[in-house]
């Protein structure tokens, strides 16, 4: 499972059809049409990508799903979609606008048997269950509603369960890192990759190919999520592999 190339996942927050990012989950700023970005990413070597739908409500679930559609006649690396994901019939709905994959967050955490029921009839590599969590005074604790809101869950116990119910990959974005562009919460990383099987894909606080370097070797994580230094063109993705292939990091190019 480790010895696969580590993967570069731009992330793309979208709302009303426009990408859009901010720091610790506030401040919006636009960042260009998702369609045209992904190809954009597809084109310079991105492995995966990953949508999320940061304003789901019915209208904006229309005009995501419409987006879906359009990203995968264009585009031909995988990619993931998160926001509003409720039920079975939302992942059947995103995975039919050709979606390769599902995030679901806030949904697994009110009903943990979702992740049962995508894994069992869509299989465990649809399935990625997104994890927001905040190193808080008395440890690392989960958050929904986009961060907002604190919940009785403990990271490390809430992952393991997570992976005993089937999900394929987890995506962990650390709240305290997130837009600062610090570095990843590569303590917690770690010991996520030394306690399970799964993936795990480090999300917050990208800010130089140093960091990159970090999150795969001392965070260990399988694949690195970002938003704005490949947005507003800080870090290109191909000197970024080429730079992390230079530091003895397995990466497709």
């Amino acid at each position: 499972m480790k010895g696969l190339a580590k993967r570069i996942v731009p992330c793309l927050d979208v709302k009303d059809g426009e990408t859009v990012k901010g720091t610790n989950f506030v401040n919006l700023r636009k960042a260009g049409d998702p369609v045209e970005l992904g190809k954009a990413y597809s084109r310079a070597g991105a492995d995966e990508l990953v949508f999320l739908d940061i304003t789901a409500s019915f209208e904006g679930r229309k005009t995501f799903t419409d987006m879906v559609t359009r990203v995968a006649a264009e585009i031909n690396i995988p990619f993931t979609v998160g926001g509003g994901i409720n039920e079975l019939s939302d992942v059947e709905r995103l995975l039919h606008a050709g979606a390769d994959k599902v995030s679901i967050n806030s949904a697994a955490i009110r009903r943990p048997e979702l992740i049962n029921e995508i894994a069992t009839r869509f299989g465990s590599q649809v399935c990625v269950c997104a994890i927001d969590a905040r190193l808080d005074n008395d440890g690392w604790h989960c958050y929904v509603k986009g961060g907002r809101e604190r919940v009785e869950l403990e990271l490390f116990e809430w992952a393991h369960e997570v992976e005993k119910r089937g999900a394929g990959e987890i995506l962990f974005t650390s709240m305290n890192h997130d837009g600062t562009k610090n570095g990843y919460a590569n303590e917690a990383l770690a010991r996520l990759s030394d306690e399970l099987s799964i993936p795990i894909i480090a999300s917050g606080g990208a800010g130089t190919k140093e960091h990159f370097r970090d999150v795969f070797t001392l965070g260990k994580a399988d694949a690195a999520l970002a938003a704005s230094v490949f947005h507003f063109g800080e870090i290109p993705i191909p000197e970024l592999k080429s730079y992390l292939r230079g530091e003895g990091i397995h990466v497709r190019i």
